[in-house]
């Protein structure tokens, strides 16, 4: 059950945004198999003076289209599938909606199955 968060400038179009989430979410079922309707997305909207980031870290010349996608999902996930998802991910932003390679950025944090509860107050996994 990833949850992702997604955070970018001010001012992009609903579509634009919308495939964003899609592209993510098609990197999940691929390469996380995820299941179908495991889906549950927040994208924020920043200012400029609220969107901080370096241009250069690492040596990745970044833009202000930056997108910052956070993904909290389950333990357990290889390595391998860890680096297809992050590589799936920016080739599925690049095609739609344009994003370049180097201005998407991604964190996973991985928790545990108890962490999560669905609805009712029961921790479904547990």
């Amino acid at each position: 059950m990833p949850l992702v968060r997604i955070s970018l400038r001010r001012g992009k179009p609903p579509a634009y945004r919308k495939s964003i989430r899609d592209g993510i979410y098609r990197a999940m079922l691929e390469a996380f198999n995820v299941p179908v309707d495991d889906r549950f997305m927040i994208v924020s909207e920043h200012d400029a003076d609220d969107f901080d980031y370096s241009p250069t870290y690492l040596g990745i010349a970044r833009s202000d289209d930056l997108v910052i996608i956070q993904v909290t999902a389950n333990q357990g996930r290889t390595l391998e599938q860890k680096k297809e998802f992050y590589r799936r991910i920016a080739e599925l932003l690049s095609a739609d909606p344009g994003l370049r390679p180097q201005d998407v950025f991604i964190n996973l944090v991985e928790v545990a199955k108890e962490n999560w509860s669905f609805g009712n107050g029961v921790a479904q996994y547990a």
